[in-house]
């Protein structure tokens, strides 16, 4: 295992500085011993990145570029990642918890957004209107410009590389606040924008709290775009800043998204969608299967299914899990372990059963036993709320009515399932669910080419897919008389 170093800085303009909020320490989950200390920034350092990446803008020097170009500038940074991914997923593990091979799971993710985006660059286009004998019209798609994008810490390289790459590809210019919790993964971000041969002040990334950092970057006057994923607080906090500069936004921000098994679903492959679909990153996805909602005759089957699954995990420090199999690491931290903790107790109090985990370990770290919570209905704050842990809740229905008005009650509507051998019945469902994506037959279908975003306090605007490329340019009509 690689040394991590005991000191990162923030990276404004092409060089590396320290923070004027001074430092922030890095906690390992797995241990809950300090990793190392990471620069803090200010509102000051907030204004020089915006205003460097506002005068790479203004120059030209990406948005000037055929699109052929900066597209392989954003495939070479994808490539750069992968020529690093043993270090970067190491750091990745000990800073936020997963085990290596998920860390190196989302490193090949993060690079093959920047291979995607990168090949998206040219097909950015235009069209003309007819407007009748003397005159050309036509439309222009051009970069809004100063692009800042607020990372999560669940998913850090990857969601980066989710924003970034479109945003680079289109032209733009990008300041990056990285989580606190999270931080030190995305300093690779710098050495691959360099590597790739973008100028100076292109990508700025900066660690800041988000009461401080956050919040000067989200209303700082200059910048034209903002990326957010998180929880709603902080995404309505954020949509609030940016409405006083009329600037528009991208929010990812969460869910409680429910998965239907019918009564004549293929249950032995559905273990797989579970394994996957709660217990990947200890359950720390924003599209997380939080809740299964399955029809009351195969209902016992499917708990002690689910309980299997949950026991059979082995637990531990991720950087001790290097190969892929049917283990997790920690949560991010104690605080997060905590709630999720907590809202197991307040569910038991209301009604509900633990069927298999459902407590701390014991042991140094941040870690939670694999929970399949069963006895739960609609209306308990367990099937309501965002958990964002390993802990999956079982809701029986009795007919497809049913089954989708508890899928839909909730405010949530990120992604949803549905699992039945009937096309039909599968149709029908994810028509019906209020939800930006709906898997059937296996959760987390689709893939960088797919579109992402949520219906309801899920959040707006489209991420994935050629439909991300839209939240970074603007439309300019041209229309020209002629003679």
């Amino acid at each position: 295992m690689a040394d991590v170093k005991p000191y990162w800085q923030n990276y404004i303009d092409g060089a590396w500085v320290d923070g004027g909020a001074g430092r922030i320490d890095v906690t390992n989950p797995a241990t809950g011993e300090k990793l190392a200390e990471q620069a803090l920034a200010d509102a000051g350092d907030v204004d020089r990145a915006v205003m460097a990446a506002r005068r790479v803008h203004l120059s030209g020097a990406l948005s000037d570029l055929r699109p052929v170009e900066r597209g392989r500038m954003v495939q070479a940074m994808g490539r750069y990642l992968l020529e690093h991914i043993n270090a970067i997923a190491e750091t990745l593990t000990l800073e936020q918890g997963k085990p290596l091979w998920e860390a190196k799971i989302e490193i090949e993710g993060a690079a093959r957004y920047f291979e995607y985006y990168g090949n998206q660059a040219e097909t950015v286009e235009g069209r003309s209107i007819p407007l009748g004998s003397g005159y050309f019209d036509f439309t222009n798609y051009e970069p809004f410009g100063v692009s800042a994008q607020i990372i999560p810490w669940n998913y850090p390289v990857e969601m980066t590389a989710r924003s970034l790459s479109a945003a680079l590809a289109t032209g733009n210019a990008v300041v990056i606040k990285t989580p606190e919790l999270t931080p030190l993964s995305n300093a690779w971000f710098a050495g691959a924008a360099e590597a790739a041969g973008l100028p100076p002040g292109a990508v700025n990334i900066l660690c800041g709290l988000g009461e401080g950092a956050g919040a000067a970057l989200s209303a700082h006057p200059e910048v034209n775009q903002i990326v957010f994923t998180g929880s709603v607080r902080t995404g309505i906090a954020i949509a609030t800043a940016a409405a006083q500069n009329v600037v528009p936004c991208v929010l990812e921000l969460g869910g409680k998204s429910a998965a239907i098994v019918h009564d004549d679903a293929d249950l032995d492959a559905f273990e797989n969608d579970m394994r996957w679909g709660i217990y990947f990153n200890a359950g720390q996805v924003c599209s997380a299967m939080s809740r299964v909602i399955v029809h009351e005759s195969r209902a016992s089957e499917l708990i002690e299914r689910a309980t299997a699954i949950a026991r059979s995990l082995d637990v531990g420090p991720g950087i001790d899990r290097p190969a892929f199999g049917a283990n997790m690491g920690a949560m991010v931290s104690n605080p997060q372990r905590d709630r999720a903790a907590d809202m197991i107790s307040a569910a038991v109090a209301e009604g509900a059963t633990v069927a298999a985990g459902g407590r701390k370990m014991n042991r140094p770290g941040a870690f939670l036993e694999p929970t399949v919570m069963t006895d739960v209905t609609p209306g308990m704050s367990i099937a309501q709320e965002e958990v964002f842990g390993p802990v999956l809740t079982v809701l029986p229905f009795r007919d497809e009515a049913d089954a989708i008005e508890i899928a839909n009650g909730t405010p949530y509507g990120l992604v949803g399932g549905v699992f039945t051998r009937d096309l039909g019945r599968a149709t029908r469902a994810a028509q019906q669910m209020r939800a930006g994506q709906i898997f059937v037959n296996e959760w987390y279908a689709g893939g960088v080419e797919t579109p992402f975003g949520g219906y309801g306090k899920s959040g707006y605007g489209r991420e994935k897919g050629r439909e991300a490329l839209w939240n970074y340019v603007q439309t300019k009509n041209i229309a020209i008389r002629l003679g």
